[in-house]
């Protein structure tokens, strides 16, 4: 399956590019880099500086898929990566 904006939330997010668009938390608006690991509920991002954990259910996510950049509610990401692979 090729990804595209519709299926980027079935897809493993390992290795995209991410930046927090949207929190609860103000300090976390910003953060960019790739996403080096993706648990149940967290993102792990690398940033230039460090890795940092992000509950995905309190964020909006911009992920950079070619010359695009979609915009996608953590909530629906919530889930272990395995499973919501094969919503």
């Amino acid at each position: 399956m090729t990804l595209t904006a519709q299926n980027l939330v079935r897809h493993e997010l390992t290795g995209m590019e991410v930046e927090v668009v949207i929190s609860k938390d103000p300090n976390k608006i910003g953060i960019k880099g790739v996403v080096v690991e993706e648990s149940k509920n967290l993102l792990t991002i690398k940033t230039s500086k460090n890795e940092t954990k992000i509950p995905k259910k309190e964020c909006v996510f911009r992920f950079k898929l070619g010359g695009q950049k979609i915009d996608i509610n953590g909530e629906k990401l919530v889930g272990r990566p395995e499973d919501r692979i094969k919503r």
